[in-house]
């Protein structure tokens, strides 16, 4: 019988479907919806085949060492993997999976929620009428930007890029991106995008839209420069990964006035938020919840279980990220 760990717990249907498959014996879960202390984690994976991760979790050589010479898989609850020592793995002939696609549309919709927040000051307004500070109607009062026939910028047009992309037609928008990899024009002619370089997406943008993979190459990508390029009436969002913003230097913009406003879902010390950025009225701040619907979560969860289960019935994971050392 397989030892399976999961490192926190996730919707019970994925809990089941292993359960199902390989008996409840086999499966340990950390009971607790905090992160796992370090050394609890190296204790408790050690001797298993499969480890279901949370993004929170390193996965690291450490980790590999404590887990043993048996551990034949681990399987992230989530698209980024930038907590998994990919290469460590791959040179362990240990695969790697993720979950992509399932929570596609769920981000895009809460990427042009902060769209919205951001561009009509909603977190601002609240607050203000919370604080019992609204007295009246005021036409000169929380003016925020228009969405509707502006112009949007994607940066990194994968498959949350296209999703948000899609969704801008109802706004009558011009859509421009920024990829390292430029689709055909037929491609770019049926999404209603069009090709721009980086320095036209900054200086063109009135809403620039975060939606690439972290990598060295795009960590910092948008730093003091980049924010100065833009229009001082911009709105900037990030639903990526927070490692690609320079949160100084963003809090530095939005206070003084590079640009109009943010929206953020990520971070890069997570949970930390750098207090400069909380300081910023003009930022509407979120706790990672990009994915965070019952539903989407759930098929995260079930897609990490079929992931485990596939390898270890002896099949390569259909979401494997490291599939030449199979």
């Amino acid at each position: 019988m397989p030892k399976i760990y999961i490192t926190r717990p996730i919707p019970v249907s994925a809990v089941r479907l292993l359960e199902e498959t390989f008996g409840k014996d086999a499966v340990r879960m950390w009971p607790e919806d905090t992160i796992i202390p370090r050394q609890k984690l190296l204790q408790n994976v050690a001797g298993v085949d499969a480890i279901l991760a949370i993004l929170t979790e390193r996965i690291d050589d450490e980790l590999f060492d404590a887990a043993g010479p048996q551990l034949r898989i681990v399987a992230n609850m989530a698209v980024g993997f930038d907590n998994i020592d990919v290469p460590a793995a791959t040179r362990r002939r240990i695969p790697v999976s993720n979950t992509p696609g399932v929570l596609t549309e769920t981000t895009a919709d809460l990427t042009w929620a902060l769209i919205l927040a951001t561009c009509r000051r909603l977190g601002e307004s609240e607050r203000f009428l919370r604080s019992g500070q609204w007295k009246c109607w005021s036409p000169t009062f929380m003016l925020g930007t228009d969405v509707h026939g502006k112009k949007l910028g994607i940066f990194g047009l994968g498959r949350i890029g296209q999703a948000v992309a899609r969704r801008a037609r109802a706004f009558g928008m011009d859509v421009m991106y920024y990829d390292p990899t430029r689709y055909e024009f037929p491609r770019e002619a049926a999404m209603g995008v069009r090709y721009v370089e980086f320095d036209e997406l900054l200086r063109e943008s009135d809403i620039l839209t975060v939606h690439c993979f972290l990598s060295p190459e795009t960590r910092h990508a948008f730093g003091e420069a980049q924010f100065c390029a833009m229009k001082k009436s911009a709105v900037f969002i990030n639903t990526a990964r927070g490692p690609i913003v320079d949160e100084p230097a963003l809090a530095r913009a939005l206070k003084n006035g590079d640009i109009f406003a943010a929206g953020l879902d990520v971070f890069e010390e997570e949970p930390k938020v750098h207090p400069e950025l909380l300081a910023c009225e003009n930022a509407v701040l979120l706790p990672h919840i990009g994915s965070a619907t019952e539903e989407t979560r759930a098929k995260m969860a079930e897609m990490a279980a079929r992931n485990i289960i596939q390898r270890l019935h002896g099949e390569v994971p259909v979401n494997c990220l490291n599939p030449e050392i199979l």
